[in-house]
């Protein structure tokens, strides 16, 4: 009898252990289906997977970094647009003068080597600081055409089918060298007598936007 009752017990005391955990478990649901559209307010949304969100965006400091030295006697510091977190900003590069000489062809020459700039790979500083170009070493400086205004300038892609950010990189880079471009703005062209010559500027919307390319310039008469 003494047995039988012992077993009675535990069987009783099992069953509140069953019962209790059940209502844990209830509990728990009722929580969970609470905080459910709680959590879907807040832009949280629940998953029963693992989600592997990547890596941390990185940081970069976007920071222009000192211009490098040169022991060239012949050399002049000029800006150079590269790309950084989404924008063009300028860093400091030499540009020899000394065999550039004046007229068309020199200026042909100068924004040759600009373009050759923004073609190189960048220093280890503006790497760090975040700086890349997207300016491709298949593009070409081209002799002007017949007919061609004196300050107009040819490349062997017509200016309005390159990448927003290229095309700025390349804009704001001759436009910021007063030998090029005496009023701020530079001419453009493909390099076909039908491609249009346009006129473009250093924008705002041309340094910061990835579709200004789109209605960047204005026509040359």
């Amino acid at each position: 009898m003494s047995a039988m009752h012992g077993t009675g017990a535990a069987c009783r005391t099992g069953a509140a252990s069953r019962m209790a955990v059940a209502r844990r478990g209830w509990a728990v649901g009722v929580l969970g289906l609470a905080l459910a559209p709680l959590l879907a307010g807040c832009g949280i949304r629940t998953t029963s997977v693992p989600v592997d969100a990547g890596p941390a965006p990185s940081r970069v400091s976007c920071a222009q970094p000192a211009a490098p030295a040169t022991p060239l006697p012949d050399a002049v510091t000029r800006k150079v647009y590269l790309v950084c977190s989404g924008q063009i900003a300028p860093v400091r590069r030499p540009v020899r003068v000394a065999d550039v000489g004046g007229g068309r062809g020199g200026r042909e020459r100068l924004a040759r080597q600009l373009i050759a700039l923004l073609q190189a790979s960048p220093r280890a500083a503006e790497s760090t600081a975040g700086f890349y170009t997207a300016v491709p070493v298949t593009l070409e400086v081209l002799a002007p055409l017949p007919g061609d205004p004196a300050d107009a300038l040819r490349l062997s892609e017509a200016a309005e089918d390159l990448p927003s950010f290229v095309l700025g990189q390349v804009v704001c880079t001759l436009a910021a060298d007063s030998a090029l471009a005496p009023g701020g703005s530079v001419v453009l062209g493909g390099p076909d007598a039908g491609d249009e010559l346009r006129r473009y500027s250093c924008t705002p919307e041309l340094r910061t936007s990835a579709d200004a390319a789109v209605s960047a310039g204005e026509p040359v008469p």
